[in-house]
């Protein structure tokens, strides 16, 4: 993958005089608050050095007689101690200021983003960032501005997903050439456009997972790092020597963990997004998995498979319920798997329950439990397993319910009665007030004749 973007050297104005008149110069242009504090003093052939100082103020110069300089331009000068110091956010705003000069305003610092996410060199803005009038005159001075505050090459802004059953993100390339990206997750790499990582306030976060790589387009694929989890929860399943069948594959969130980290023999992965499809097949070359992976391009229910799965998962939210047939479909008739079941659940607000409110106990399996043999159901803080503990039997009746149906789903199928059992709930992220992103691990057995 070849990358068309050149970065611009910055050239920054400054004053080069003769060491002797150096100190003299700096108070001098500090007293006049011409000096440019975002870089240190360098020297220049000639035995001299050079003061940075202000652009936009050059016209303000106005030296002793006797004060010997030279106008010379420093390429790529040495950030001073305090500019290191500064947070990312800090310095967009600075630059924003000094871009804006007179025209800078409440309402223009309201609509500079504190946070954003990074994808390598390219820094992806929110939807709700610079949408003021102002910004819109400045045209691509104002891209280059917030690229090199940020430290990336390529800058692009968010939109609203697009509601065309493949969550195609609505995302605009506002500064370089393409939007592919790679993305480095659990030691796995990811290929495609745009990367992962939250950055603002001086954070910058690469999440780390064991590592795969991924790569995709930003601007015609979605990344949710808000599955960080259950990725890291996939790539931790004994899946040795396992055919999986992953329903609603994507880029690989799921397909790259079961390969790469559990040790799966075999994938088939089901998508039917063109780009998403071509990213997924550059991430398995990328990992070295290639020749381990099928993707079937196209609709998943129309999957011609049968009778080869040892574990299925379906991927897919605010729900996965119309892959059920399928899933049952390409488990094994004969000896059965798990199924990993993706659903928004909600959980409307009910006041808390007494103290003494006993919770349904879950059934745990080997794989869902801890060093100990204790489920593990990881929070943030007290408040967070207090909701959760109050959330679970909500959750366990869903559970049920559900593996009611696919127990159903089954015998209609095999024309034989078949058990189900819950394994595990796996608590993904809260998606939208009192609406949870929840995971059911199934097991499906058929019930063999005495």
């Amino acid at each position: 993958m070849e990358d068309t973007d050149v970065p611009v050297p910055i050239r920054v104005p400054a004053l080069a005089t003769e060491r002797r008149f150096a100190q003299r110069l700096r108070e001098c242009l500090e007293e006049e608050r011409l000096s440019d504090g975002r870089y240190q003093l360098q020297r220049v052939p000639g035995g001299r050095v050079a003061l940075p100082v202000l652009e936009e103020k050059l016209s303000q110069l106005c030296l002793p007689p006797d004060m010997l300089c030279e106008l010379v331009r420093l390429q790529d000068p040495v950030p001073s101690r305090a500019a290191r110091r500064r947070t990312p956010a800090q310095r967009l705003r600075e630059e924003l200021r000094r871009l804006l000069g007179a025209s800078w305003s409440e309402e223009l610092e309201r609509d500079v983003p504190h946070a954003w996410h990074r994808h390598g060199d390219l820094v992806l803005l929110s939807e709700d960032s610079f949408k003021a009038a102002p910004w819109e005159r400045l045209g691509s001075a104002l891209w280059e501005t917030v690229a090199s505050a940020l430290g990336a090459r390529r800058v692009a802004r968010r939109g609203r997903v697009m509601p065309d059953g493949m969550r195609t993100p609505s995302v605009t390339l506002l500064l370089g050439q393409h939007g592919w990206v790679e993305h480095v997750d659990n030691g796995i790499r990811w290929a495609g456009a745009a990367g992962c990582g939250l950055c603002g306030e001086g954070t910058a976060l690469t999440i780390t997972v064991g590592s795969s790589r991924y790569t995709f387009d930003v601007t015609k694929c979605m990344f949710s790092p808000g599955n960080i989890t259950e990725k890291l929860r996939v790539a931790s399943l004994p899946c040795s020597g396992e055919v999986v069948v992953d329903l609603y594959a994507g880029i690989g969130y799921f397909t790259l963990p079961f390969l790469v980290h559990a040790g799966a023999a075999f994938v088939h992965a089901c998508e039917w997004n063109s780009h998403a499809v071509e990213a997924l097949h550059r991430t398995l070359v990328l990992n070295g998995v290639r020749d381990r992976c099928r993707i079937h391009a196209g609709d998943s229910r129309q999957l011609q498979l049968r009778d080869v799965a040892d574990r299925v998962n379906l991927g897919l939210i605010p729900s996965s319920e119309e892959g059920w047939p399928v899933a049952c479909r390409v488990l094994k008739k004969d000896v059965g798997g798990v199924l990993h079941i993706h659903h928004n659940v909600e959980t409307p607000p009910a006041p808390a329950p007494p103290q003494t409110t006993v919770l349904l106990a879950e059934q745990v399996s080997p794989e869902a439990a801890g060093p100990g043999g204790e489920a593990q159901h990881p929070t943030e803080d007290g408040r967070e397993e207090t909701l959760r503990a109050r959330l679970r039997p909500k959750w366990q009746r869903w559970a049920e319910a559900t593996a009611t149906r696919i127990q159903g789903v089954l015998a209609e199928l095999h024309g034989r009665p078949w058990h189900t059992r819950v394994l595990h709930i796996e608590a993904v992220k809260s998606y939208a007030p009192h609406v949870h992103h929840l995971v059911l691990d199934l097991e499906c057995r058929p019930v063999l004749p005495v």
